[in-house]
């Protein structure tokens, strides 16, 4: 009996020590990712009411509360087929033009982050429905890290920040190529210069003829 007690209490120690050694590996492995999203957030968030089809810009502050910088490399909306980070910077010929971020945009450690019309911004391009005053389009934020902020932004009516693309941004002609925020193609598109501007109504028969 004493000699099955002692081998009892040997195995039974045993046991214990191999449950403790399996027990810490899983917690390790188990261990939650860092999720840059925690630390960041946006304040004053607000879009450009626009039309079906259309675009537009949104804008707002970002804020790292967080003890490292934060990247936001992309974004995307329910609300349009495309979103891009844009910034607006001095071209070649020393106009003010929209283009692409390299980079995306860099929320400093314990700072914060403009987006405002005229300088960085989300574009959100061929929007699914018109975005009028008063509406809220969500908007995803995606971080180096591949973690996500949803941002939800009211739109409002707002006529300035109508800055021109820059050349070779891959953009067409007949759409944001020649486009602007505030009034889209429609402020550049053959509306002002078609040929009922210009054609032979003037000048036609009509105005010189023997009627």
């Amino acid at each position: 009996m004493k000699k099955f007690t002692l081998a009892a209490a040997v195995l039974a120690v045993s046991a214990a020590v191999l449950t403790g050694c399996g027990s810490s590996n899983p917690a390790a492995e188990t261990a939650p990712a860092p999720d840059d999203a925690a630390a960041l957030s946006m304040t004053g968030a607000w879009a450009k009411a626009a039309e079906a089809d259309g675009m537009t810009g949104a804008f707002g502050t970002l804020e790292n509360s967080g003890d490292e910088d934060l990247t936001i490399v992309a974004a995307s909306s329910p609300a349009a087929s495309t979103v891009e980070l844009h910034e607006v910077a001095m071209d070649d010929d020393g106009a003010m033009v929209m283009r692409e971020i390299e980079g995306g945009f860099v929320v400093p450690a314990g700072s914060d982050y403009l987006l405002e019309p005229g300088a960085s911004h989300l574009m959100l391009m061929g929007l699914t429905d018109g975005l009028l005053a008063g509406d809220t389009v969500t908007i995803t934020l995606e971080l180096a890290d591949g973690s996500t902020l949803d941002v939800d932004a009211v739109a409002k009516d707002f006529a300035g920040g109508n800055e021109s693309y820059g050349s070779g941004e891959g953009h067409d002609a007949g759409g944001h190529g020649a486009g602007s925020h505030g009034t889209e193609t429609h402020g550049t598109e053959t509306h002002g210069t078609e040929t009922h501007g210009t054609e032979t109504h003037g000048a036609e028969t009509h105005g010189t003829a023997d009627h």
